[in-house]
């Protein structure tokens, strides 16, 4: 059920409510059938309301706890990469098998460890210990600025560990400055970053948040 919960919190974020059965049934892999049997048991427990041909959304209790899996996972994924020296493209799913059995004493021992981190290595905002909503959708994304722009990196994506791994090659992590060269009409973007030219491909370019440079 967490998993669903936080899906169902995720999916929102970028594409706002409700979010319909075959888009959590993409992201969690899951077949139609399935997404649909638990979201009737999300809906009967009071942790989403659905509407009709239209999908699902949390309420404010299933917010709740898709904030606390939410904290969870990205203080362990800073976790593992600051103090156990993971790569941050291995960090996603070592959290998402460890994200649902810590105690609440273990959460707080590793924030404290942290200093209370208030991003995680991809950058994604980790929710406070009161569980206040946290701002997901900020930064634009960098395939919608134009040639010319100076930004920085804010976050970019954890689901995919080949992206992640290509984005650190070629230096484009959270605080990174970089400045759009080119935007091509069939998908590619290209940046100048500190250890020179990128292109990257338009999906990679979505999944990336970014600010204006100061």
């Amino acid at each position: 059920m967490e998993d669903y919960l936080k899906a169902i919190y995720v999916l929102q974020s970028e594409q706002g409510p409700p979010v319909s059965t075959s888009a959590i049934a993409e992201y969690l892999d899951k077949t139609s059938p399935s997404v649909t049997d638990m979201l009737g048991k999300l809906e009967d427990r009071g942790l989403v309301e659905r509407e009709p041909y239209r999908g699902a959304e949390l309420t404010a209790e299933g917010e709740a706890v898709a904030l606390e899996i939410v904290r969870h996972h990205r203080l362990l994924e800073a976790f593992l990469a600051e103090r156990l020296d993971y790569d941050w493209s291995e960090v996603h799913e070592e959290a998402d098998a460890l994200e649902h059995h810590i105690s609440e004493a273990f959460e707080r021992r590793v924030a404290e460890a942290l200093g209370d981190p208030a991003v995680d290595p991809h950058g994604d905002p980790i929710p406070s210990a009161d569980l206040e909503p946290v701002d997901e959708g900020s930064g634009a994304r960098l395939a919608d600025r134009e040639e010319g722009d100076r930004v920085v990196v804010a976050r970019v994506s954890d689901r995919d560990e080949d992206e992640l791994e290509y984005l650190a090659e070629a230096g484009i992590t959270p605080g990174t400055e970089i400045e759009v060269v080119d935007v091509a009409p069939f998908g590619m973007v290209t940046v100048t970053t500190p250890t020179g030219e990128q292109s990257l491909p338009a999906e990679i370019a979505r999944s990336i948040r970014v600010e204006d440079a100061g």
